[in-house]
């Protein structure tokens, strides 16, 4: 049989059009690329995806993460392998933006580092994205949008995108995105879910990746940003500051900003106010209190002033909103 009677493979890991609208979700992307490479990208995707099945075992229960993999042009894309992909379009998930972003490794980041459509696209969503991470040569690309600097040349010579990425990805961590994952799983849903994830998914490598996900070798400021988090989870309703939630960490205000944001990847401002927003769209979705009420029950003030939030985080109004979640809870 010749090469061009080969039928490459095809592969949809899991559903890209999880519902858009149901902000308790994480959003996580992970940005493709013809010759991407498969091994990286799905384990990342995997993570997530198993994460979801063993924080949300019951039937109906909602999912911890929207994971959609996205393209330039969306449809079938294929890895270096020649298996293929099915992505989102790049303007089908600009909107609002990302709780994660990873950019893939693999040959073809040579290219997509030079697609000048790509590149404004990640400079576009990158300030509405928490935080952005490269899997291996993935850094090309962030380094050719300029998210990422490039490391030094000697002499003032010139370094291609790709050449510092690979220097760059030769003195990582080559578990460094997969260990990634995993903190925000352990930051989103608790260490034993982690552990379990890595085990379920890496088992080989899982020896590498617990230490990083315990608490041995962590200072004990992590454990305080985390608790101080809980906090404001658990009283987002409330009349709270900032200042409160530093106090209840045990730290300066400035120190809990600082710590809170290279902890979390969020500001605690943004946190918190995620944090209402999920509980404003449990309320719309299970309820038929009035938006107003609504808003003062998940700490917004006014009804207004949720709408703005509403439409500035998710394009739409509160109302639309109750109206999706309901037609969809009855279809």
């Amino acid at each position: 049989m010749t090469d061009a009677q080969l039928a490459p493979a095809s592969i949809n890991w899991f559903s890209t059009s999880t519902d858009r609208f149901k902000c308790s979700a994480r959003r996580v992307g992970i940005l493709l690329f013809d010759g991407f490479s498969l091994l990286g990208a799905g384990l990342v995707a995997e993570l997530f995806h198993t994460a979801n099945k063993v924080s949300s075992p019951a039937s109906g229960k909602k999912l911890a993460y929207d994971v959609c993999f996205i393209s330039v042009d969306g449809g079938s894309i294929a890895c270096s392998a020649s298996v293929r992909v099915w992505t989102d379009g790049l303007d089908a998930r600009q909107q609002p933006g990302f709780d994660l972003l990873f950019i893939a490794g693999g040959d073809g980041a040579r290219t997509a580092a030079a697609d000048e459509r790509l590149l404004r696209w990640l400079r576009a969503v990158h300030p509405k994205t928490a935080a952005v991470k490269p899997i291996a040569e993935g850094r090309a690309v962030l380094i050719a949008a300029g998210i990422l600097k490039p490391m030094e040349p000697p002499h003032g010579a010139t370094v291609h995108p790709l050449r510092a990425a690979e220097a760059a990805e030769a003195a990582s961590d080559q578990y460094e995105p997969m260990k990634g994952a995993l903190t925000v799983i352990k930051r989103d849903l608790g260490l034993d879910v982690a552990r379990a994830v890595a085990a379920r998914v890496m088992p080989t490598w899982s020896a590498k990746l617990m230490p990083p996900l315990a608490d041995v070798g962590m200072t004990s400021a992590a454990d305080k940003i985390l608790a101080a988090a809980r906090w404001l989870q658990n009283h987002c309703e409330q009349s709270i500051s900032i200042a409160d939630a530093a106090q209840v960490a045990a730290m300066s205000e400035r120190n809990f900003l600082r710590r809170f944001k290279v902890e979390m990847g969020v500001t605690p401002s943004d946190y918190l106010l995620q944090a209402r927003l999920d509980s404003a769209c449990g309320l719309l979705a299970e309820t038929d209190l009035p938006v107003d009420k609504v808003a003062r029950r998940c700490g917004m003030g006014n009804g207004d002033r949720l709408a703005k939030i509403f439409r500035k985080r998710m394009s739409i109004s509160p109302t639309v909103f109750r109206q999706r979640s309901k037609s969809q809870a009855d279809g």
